[in-house]
């Protein structure tokens, strides 16, 4: 049924397409599902890369999504995760994943600039706002390492609300162990939500 319902959407084939699933709690009565799909060659060339080496790959995951696992927040959260030139908005309630957006920036994530950002993220906080009809009480930031500050207040500004890097919020809050900090300290969130998952 996903593949019947993805087919108009995915831009490539839907034969070649690798679907995973999970159900999540619905927002009102009815049935919410959590798909992720990627191009079944792409994930052949990840696989492969582990068996090169002796491994047996048993999970291929989204960084982005593997950093979900870091918004620990009752409250509907903000997550903008800049890698590069892509940048991962996502949405967080009480453990409901409410909205997902990954976009290519204009520039580097080192030439980004707050307004360049707040442009990006809004379409998603938009959609939240009107869907939920409540607003964002919370922004995690990872990607930007020591520029962070200078994002803070402008999107403060915007969304009334604390703005905190992912990684030092989890940190503080006693949910990651001492085991995680290099790959904190490397600013790797995707590989320390993992973790997280993992434990």
């Amino acid at each position: 049924m996903l593949r019947w319902k993805l087919k108009k959407s995915v831009p490539f084939e839907v034969e070649e397409t690798l679907i995973s699933y999970m159900r999540q709690a619905p927002r009102e009565g009815g049935v919410d599902v959590v798909t992720a799909l990627g191009r079944l060659r792409i994930i052949r060339e990840y696989e492969a890369l582990a068996e090169n080496l002796g491994l047996t790959p048993g999970v291929v995951l989204s960084s982005s999504l593997a950093a979900v696992s870091l918004l620990a927040e009752h409250r509907p959260t903000l997550l903008a995760r800049i890698a590069g030139q892509a940048l991962t908005t996502v949405i967080v309630r009480d453990g409901v994943l409410c909205g997902y957006r990954c976009t290519e920036l204009p520039v580097h994530g080192t030439s980004l600039t707050p307004q360049m950002l707040l442009e990006e993220i809004y379409p998603v906080a938009a959609y939240y706002q009107d869907t939920w009809h409540e607003g964002i009480q919370g922004v995690r930031v990872a990607g930007l390492g020591a520029r962070l500050p200078e994002f803070v207040k402008p999107l403060e500004t915007e969304f009334h609300c604390e703005v905190r890097s992912l990684l030092h919020t989890a940190f503080s809050e006693g949910r990651l162990s001492d085991e995680a900090r290099p790959l904190a300290d490397r600013e790797l969130e995707g590989l320390v939500g993992w973790m997280l998952q993992r434990n």
